[in-house]
């Protein structure tokens, strides 16, 4: 139990020289490079400097043809990155899990999937119990959520390097400097999802079901549209969205302070000198009022991919 909620919160060339005996490079040759990896991605230029942003996509598969030593060797050219933090749990909240841990895992009391589902809810919850020979009545909406998403459809089986793990490698070995966002404490997101009632996590549930009955297709195709850059099909991918509707993307407190977050490391970046290289999560970046358009808002030019999805 402790592991599948841990799940939710869930080289480089060899240089011949010293790094600080070379010229640093121009920053448009480290924005080449780093294109030259197929991860979409945009730049912000600046009178001092240009920050670089990734769009990151968890769990890519390995059919996608993407090319992670190009961000490799744009790392080791940036004057720094920022990359995302993991929660900061202590022993202490490891023990608060087990302990409430029914709190995580059930619904309240002696209360059942049809307490707070529709009809046609419930119908569509039923289905995928039969086919999956498996038994959601009892259990939290949050948990079958993430049942659903990494047990039965398999999102995350058969994966590449994430765009993260590419850079944080690449940058300790050359001692670039990494940024990170604050970190959150286990112990508030502990609580802030205890306190959350069941019917919260509807939201979460139907879109888990929809990328669930849509079957593994969907996967590979969130991988494919992500390497062309056509980030509003990546957005609308049920995979993507079913994601992006779970906690902690989908909390009011949480997801707004991870939004905000960003927004205010990227944006003091901007005033850096040199190349900053940060690599965001793609639905973080792109969403409805998500840090592209906040960046945007505050006059910041960037370029890049479209990231909205065109007007009907």
């Amino acid at each position: 139990m402790v592991v599948r909620l841990t799940l939710t919160f869930a080289v480089l060339a060899g240089l011949t020289v010293p790094l600080s005996a070379q010229e640093p490079p121009a920053p448009n040759s480290i924005v080449v490079t780093a294109q030259r990896s197929g991860a979409p991605m945009w730049t912000i230029d600046t009178p001092t400097g240009t920050v670089i942003l990734v769009g990151e996509i968890r769990a890519v598969p390995k059919s996608t043809p993407w090319q992670p030593d190009r961000l490799k060797e744009a790392t080791a050219e940036a004057q720094r990155v920022i990359i995302r933090a993991r929660p900061k749990f202590s022993p202490g909240d490891v023990l608060r899990l087990i302990f409430r841990g029914g709190s995580f895992t059930k619904l309240p009391e002696k209360n059942v999937a049809a307490d707070y589902l529709d009809e046609a809810q419930r119908a569509r919850l039923a289905a995928l119990e039969t086919e999956y020979d498996q038994d959601y009545d009892r259990g939290s909406f949050l948990m079958t959520s993430f049942d659903l998403l990494a047990r039965r459809l398999d999102f995350d089986d058969s994966t590449t390097k994430d765009a993260t793990e590419v850079v944080r490698k690449a940058a300790d070995k050359v001692d670039v400097p990494i940024d990170r966002p604050e970190r959150f404490r286990g112990e508030d997101l502990l609580d802030n999802l205890a306190e959350a009632e069941p019917a919260s996590h509807i939201p979460c549930l139907e879109a888990a079901m929809t990328a669930t009955e849509a079957g593994q297709e969907i996967i590979a195709q969130r991988g494919d549209d992500w390497r062309k850059f056509d980030v509003p099909a990546v957005m609308a991918n049920p995979l993507e969205i079913a994601l992006g509707q779970c906690w902690p993307w989908a909390d009011a407190e949480v997801g707004e302070e991870i939004r905000d977050q960003w927004t205010d490391k990227i944006a003091g970046a901007a005033g850096s000198e040199g190349v900053t290289l940060a690599v965001v999560p793609l639905r973080v970046l792109a969403e409805k009022d998500g840090v592209l358009d906040q960046l945007e808002a505050r006059e910041f030019l960037i370029s890049g991919p479209e990231w909205r999805t065109p007007p009907q």
